[in-house]
């Protein structure tokens, strides 16, 4: 059979996003060429929220990493030839000059990886090749040099145990542990000639952190009937000032990290019903909602939360206009010179954890309240039910994690103390 005769390209996108902890890097991107960066992030945003409008049709809590999603099909994309690039093109949009794009993932790389920053951000990637597969000098050139991938052989013939626990003690170690057994038994077969991994982590504190002896369990409202108690945290002394905007239809508040590189968007709908706004969100409307932020005093009411998400993107990366690169029709001659390789699956895997400390997020840092004649009214931001947050780059916009939380999960510790 012609599908017996393809070799397999297991092209895994792992995805680590790890504790919530902002430092936000508003950072200038000069060093790195400004525009460079910024086709690699229109690239990643325009998928985000492409994927979001997918995600969310299964209902429960969302967290993913666009960035880690985009960056990894992006090596893939460099083996793609004929009509596979065409469909990877239509989906992703990636700069369709060869210089053009690999400078732009380069430079965003390097963006991602600052080193003596006030958190922790790094991403990394690696190719794991079947031992003795002959795989393109031009291809590994790029991925070497453009996306600093390091380059593995294992044996998926022969020690496929050996070569699965391989890639999942990497996963780890590039996740901080938090990350495992990302390839369970049985997910990889002696087919498989390549995995392509993308790993990122993140770790940061707030500016302003929450006072752990003010945090009370209150009610979290799942839906108008129902609630679960859980740890909320709570910030309103007179110098709790956010980035903070609002509408008719919800809040907006932005929650910064140390190092002002890093922030936590979070859209709170006023109603209980999370569909009111995630309807019709997309790039545009997030930046429209990001337009009416300014600094404010503001009571900040946020559910501790910590929970794992895994994902299966092959049907989803079918569905917005790729079918063809999972198929025995498939053209990544780029990677080996033939045309025997097509996509197996991309698996996606994430972590977050929100606490007082941390949590991803940036915005202005340290600001004075000043008196005025007439006291205003201070908004009250209550995140008592269902809402979405992102995490991103201050200075690029660029959208590291999106996720949505619709019942928060909680430690083990903090299940203990609920009756």
């Amino acid at each position: 059979m012609f599908i017996q005769q393809k070799r397999i390209l297991f092209g895994f996108v792992l995805l680590l996003t790890a504790c919530f902890a902002m430092g936000h890097r508003q950072e200038s991107t000069e060093s790195t060429g400004e525009v460079q960066v910024q086709l690699a992030v229109d690239v990643s945003n325009q998928f985000c929220f492409e994927l979001y409008e997918k995600l969310k049709e299964n209902g429960g809590n969302i967290f993913f990493s666009p960035f880690s999603i985009t960056m990894a099909m992006a090596m893939v994309f460099e083996g793609a030839r004929g009509w596979t690039s065409g469909e990877m093109l239509d989906v992703f949009k990636f700069p369709g000059d060869e210089k053009t794009r690999l400078e732009s993932f380069s430079a965003v790389y390097h963006l991602v990886n600052k080193k003596d920053a006030k958190y922790t951000l790094h991403t990394a990637n690696a190719l794991w090749i079947q031992k003795d597969y002959k795989i393109l000098p031009d291809y590994i050139k790029k991925i070497k040099e453009y996306y600093y991938g390091s380059v593995e052989n294992v044996d998926f013939i022969h020690a496929l145990e050996q070569a699965r626990q391989t890639i999942n003690t990497w996963v780890e170690k590039k996740t901080n542990n938090r990350i495992k057994n990302l390839f369970p038994p049985g997910s990889l077969n002696s087919n498989s000639r390549l995995v392509i991994t993308n790993a990122v982590y993140f770790k940061g504190k707030w500016v302003k952190q929450f006072d752990k002896e003010l945090t009370r369990d209150e009610d979290f409202w799942i839906t108008e009937e129902r609630s679960v108690k859980v740890p909320m945290m709570r910030m309103t002394d007179p110098q709790s000032m956010f980035n903070y905007g609002e509408t008719e239809s919800l809040q907006i508040l932005e929650l910064p990290y140390e190092g002002d590189a890093l922030s936590m968007i979070i859209l709170l709908p006023r109603a209980k019903d999370l569909r009111l706004i995630e309807n019709g969100l997309n790039e545009e409307k997030f930046k429209e909602y990001l337009s009416l932020l300014s600094p404010n005093r503001v009571s900040v009411f946020l559910p501790r939360f910590t929970f794992e998400n895994r994902y299966e993107l092959t049907k989803i990366l079918c569905e917005l206009g790729m079918p063809n690169a999972f198929s025995p029709h498939a053209d990544f001659s780029g990677i080996d010179g033939s045309r025997n390789l097509f996509i197996q699956t991309v698996v996606h895997q994430s972590y977050v954890d929100v606490n007082e400390e941390g949590t991803e997020a940036a915005a202005a840092t340290g600001v004075a309240v000043g008196i005025t004649a007439v006291r205003p009214k201070i908004p009250v931001f209550r995140a008592d039910h269902p809402f979405i947050f992102v995490i991103q780059e201050k200075g690029t916009g660029n959208i590291l994690f999106m996720g949505r939380v619709v019942e928060p999960e909680l430690k083990n510790g903090d299940k203990d103390n609920q009756r």
